[in-house]
């Protein structure tokens, strides 16, 4: 037993029917025939027939379970009539009495634009058909698909009164067949009414068969239309195409119309606002800003502001001083001597900030302008400011003039303001200004500029000295490099001045034309050395002396002698096998031993220092690293594996030269790696290079994809970690991240087993993992003062060596010599020595040793320090004393 329609009566008399839950038609079709509304067999009898609107309404709502399989149907049968199948439907004037709950049930949207947050209702569209077909069809159902509300319009006249009723956001135009209506005149007829500026309109076309030309869009384009749509009856072609448009077009529009609340509210301002392009061209001034300076709005926008009049109180230097500022992206304020239209000078106090567009420029500069209530003058161009706008109140305009007075009575000269023109500090009121506007400028929310919200936010109800410290450390935390230790010019040590600059940028611009270039001769295997298949095949001598390679007084340098130059491989092996590197990466240790042979095979061993001795001394201090119970309770298996890989191949290729020498001297590695941590990028190239060419060395060719690209990320991480420019940044974040939180826990009367809880706690925590990483083998690079005596001597020596045969070369070929100290005839290596210590060891040493617990490093590293101290002192500049060196 069928469920009996519903029957709802209009205002004129029209007869509608909502049809039962069933049905699943787009489209209520009516007849109407000589007076009597004919509705699924119901005639009803009504003078009111000739009165029927041509625009049928249809709420957005989702439809029935059943209407699924039926819409399906409906495609498959090519369009059928659906007089038979009625859907929920109204007239216009029944939507009127329902929309505001539709409203509510339906979904909304949140957008943001800049501090504003929008609530977007559901996308209203409008389809404009002479009849109902297919097409139609498909666009009603993808608009019911994407919760958006539809109307559809039979005839130009409906259409136009629609829109007007309803202006929807996007309108589908049937463009296919000129017979029954001009597509484009009822698409210039809307464009023609105001509410379409913002509409977006799309033409329906017919499809192109193979043998017709593709047609020209410019006259859809020139009547009007925003986009067109090639006849597709498909639900979800229509859908994609309306789901675009309104993730394009209609939000951007809808961002535009929010736009209008802000120019509302610029109009409404008391504050004068005048906004100009980066090239200073007045592009809008406000009202206030017309009745202080006595010009209508029509007098100044496109004027440049060099073509209106200035005062005579201008100097030149002071508008220099204001360029200068604003041109920096910096927000410029203080008072200003302006000329209003009839000539008089007024003082103003004006803020200029620029606002920053795509691509980091200046697009704009706004400023905001106050009358400087100080003199005479300035009283009566605002009290007849304030009469113009508050008429008949004289009053109230002499009491608020007096509070102007009061309010601004301390703001002082533009020299005063501007922190770099004088040591004179900002009045309070001036600064709490110039914080607020900082905080509103302020739109992406990195984790720095977090920080500068809650020191602004303090400041608005700190003390003035409070306030003004917290002024300069803003400053402070608004320069770019945020970990760099800044040095003095004039007084400072020059040795950790040529140092620190020498290890820590990444070279000066070339000033010659000499090159450096690489050698071309990779080598690829070096199967003429004596290198052993395995572990067990090492001569005694050497496995005694690797028998020792656990403690941290291992003597490198003696294996060195042994192997002929090459320890890599043989400290590897037995390296690489405690640490069960072959069963990780489920290759034979014949794979190992050869990716072993040809990485060090690719090491220069003409380098005094960046050598395979060296790399084979950063493994032995990584793997004693790894063998610290807080550090490999830490770590997984996979993080030891790339370590040790890391600490293998971090210097492989290098030139012994630095970054700097490289970058200026136009080397091809500066050009391919854009001057950027060169070196470090290409130990890792050449490295995973030099292991995927060869399958005989391929330690990774059995590893799957996942576990490899993992493995490969943290080798490139610690290599690139190893690069000093970012040394004091992975310092802090270590310090801040891995000490401090672990510091109550040390302290705790409760601490017995907060080793187990603290690197539980890192473990859950990937990125922590990653710090870890890095300050291992950052340490592990540089931990040659915290070796024994004589191999901290020795080291020294070798890399003093280096830096001299640089300069030499620097010298030669007339590029800039980046280290000046370390010439061969004048440097003390004691003085290097100690600023090396001083300056970057002390610190990262301290942090590594409160986390692995190194009492022998740091003793060592007392003991080391107080030897070079001791030589210095003695105005010794040699490695030792001339009578150990006789001895």
């Amino acid at each position: 037993m069928g469920c009996a329609p519903s029957i709802h009566v209009s205002h004129s008399g029209v007869i509608y029917c909502r049809d039962s839950e069933e049905s699943n038609s787009p489209h209520q079709t009516t007849t109407i025939s000589q007076g009597t509304a004919t509705l699924h067999g119901l005639f009803v009898k009504t003078d009111a027939a000739d009165s029927i609107p041509s625009v049928l309404a249809y709420q957005s709502r989702q439809p029935p379970p059943s209407a699924a399989p039926r819409r399906k149907e409906r495609r498959e049968s090519g369009g059928a009539s659906a007089r038979s199948r009625t859907p929920h439907c109204c007239s216009v004037e029944a939507e009127t009495q329902t929309s505001s709950s539709s409203v509510k049930q339906a979904s909304t949207t949140e957008i943001q634009v800049g501090p504003m947050r929008l609530t977007q209702y559901p996308i209203q569209v409008l389809l404009i058909f002479a009849k109902e077909d297919n097409q139609s069809n498909g666009f009603w159902w993808a608009c019911d698909r994407a919760g958006y509300r539809c109307n559809i319009a039979w005839t130009p006249e409906s259409a136009l009164e629609c829109f007007l009723d309803k202006h929807q956001e996007i309108i589908v135009i049937d463009h296919r067949n000129s017979r029954y209506f001009d597509a484009e005149d009822i698409c210039r007829s809307i464009r023609a009414v105001e509410p379409s500026e913002h509409t977006v309109i799309l033409a329906v076309v017919p499809r192109i068969s193979a043998d017709q030309e593709e047609t020209s869009v410019l006259p859809l384009l020139d009547a009007g239309f925003d986009r067109q749509f090639m006849e597709n009856s498909s639900v979800t072609a229509c859908y994609n195409e309306l789901v675009q448009i309104e993730h394009g077009e209609v939000r951007s529009q809808f961002k535009l119309r929010a736009c209008n609340a802000v120019f509302t509210a610029l109009d409404h301002c008391q504050e004068a606002v005048e906004i100009t392009s980066e090239d200073h061209v007045i592009q809008y001034v406000n009202p206030a800003f017309e009745q202080m300076m006595g010009y209508c709005k029509g007098e100044l926008i496109g004027k440049e502001l060099t073509e209106l009049p200035k005062s005579d109180k201008n100097c030149a230097d002071l508008l220099d001083n204001i360029n200068t500022f604003i041109k920096k992206g910096k927000e410029w304020q203080g008072v200003y001597h302006a000329r209003r239209k009839s000539g008089d000078s007024i003082q103003q106090h004006v803020k200029i900030t620029p606002v920053i567009g795509q691509g980091g420029k200046i697009r704009h500069f706004v400023s905001l302008k106050r009358l400087h209530c100080t003199n005479e003058n300035n009283k009566q161009v605002y009290k007849s400011h304030h009469e113009e706008k508050y008429t008949g109140d004289n009053s109230q305009s002499e009491s608020n003039s007096y509070k102007c007075k009061n309010r601004r009575k301390d703001s002082v000269d533009v020299k005063s303001i501007t922190s770099q023109s004088s040591d004179a500090a900002p009045s309070l009121q001036t600064r709490r200004y110039s914080s607020m506007a900082r905080i509103h400028s302020m739109t992406i929310e990195a984790p720095i500029t977090k920080v500068i919200n809650i020191i602004n936010a303090a400041q608005e109800n700190s003390p003035i000295t409070v306030a003004e410290a917290l002024d300069r450390v803003l400053e402070i935390l608004r320069t770019t490099e945020l970990y760099s230790p800044q040095l003095g010019t004039k007084d400072e040590d020059p040795h950790t001045s040529d140092l620190v600059g020498g290890l820590m940028t990444d070279g000066l611009r070339r000033l010659s034309g000499n090159e450096y270039v690489f050698s071309k001769n990779v080598n690829l295997s070096h199967s003429h050395l004596p290198v052993p298949n395995t572990i067990n095949d090492v001569p005694p001598c050497i496995a005694q002396l690797l028998d020792n390679e656990e403690t941290w007084d291992f003597n490198i340098f003696e294996l060195e002698a042994v192997t002929n130059k090459r320890p890599l491989v043989y400290l590897g092996l037995k390296v690489f096998a405690r640490f069960g590197v072959s069963e990780f990466l489920n290759c034979s240790e014949v794979t190992l031993r050869a990716w072993l042979q040809v990485i060090e095979a690719n090491y220069h061993s003409s380098n005094s220092y960046h050598n395979s001795t060296h790399a084979a001394d950063v493994l032995h201090a990584t793997a004693f690293f790894l063998g610290k119970e807080r550090v490999k309770g830490s770590l997984d298996h996979l993080d030891e594996v790339a370590a040790l890989i890391a600490a293998t191949i971090h210097d492989v290729d290098h030139p012994g030269r630095t970054n700097s020498f490289l970058c200026n001297a136009g080397s091809e590695l500066a050009v391919l790696y854009n001057d950027t941590a060169v070196l470090e990028s290409h130990h890792t190239a050449l490295a995973f290079q030099l292991t995927t060419k060869d399958s005989k060395c391929n330690i990774f060719k059995n590893i799957d994809r996942n576990r490899y690209r993992t493995l490969r990320q943290a080798i490139i991480d610690m290599v690139l970690a190893t690069e000093m420019t970012k040394h004091f940044e992975h310092v802090n974040k270590f310090v801040n991240s891995i000490n401090k939180p672990m510091a109550p826990e040390e302290t705790s009367p409760h601490s017995e087993g907060s080793d187990t809880e603290c690197t539980a706690n890192i473990k859950n925590f990937p990125d922590n993992q990653t710090l870890i990483k890095r300050m291992m083998i950052k340490c592990a690079d540089v931990a040659n003062p915290c070796r024994p005596l004589e191999l901290c001597i020795e080291w020294a020596g070798r890399i003093s060596e280096e830096y001299f045969a640089q300069t030499d070369e620097e010298k030669r070929q007339g590029l800039p010599v980046v280290m000046p100290v370390f010439d061969r005839n004048t440097c003390s290596i004691p003085k290097s020595q100690i600023s090396f210590i001083d300056y970057f060891i002390t610190d990262m040493f301290d942090a590594w040793d409160a986390f692995a617990h190194l009492p022998v490093l740091m003793q060592h590293l007392a003991n080391n320090y107080k030897h070079w101290k001791t030589l210095d002192d003695l105005k010794c500049k040699s490695l030792r004393l001339p009578s150990e060196n006789n001895n």
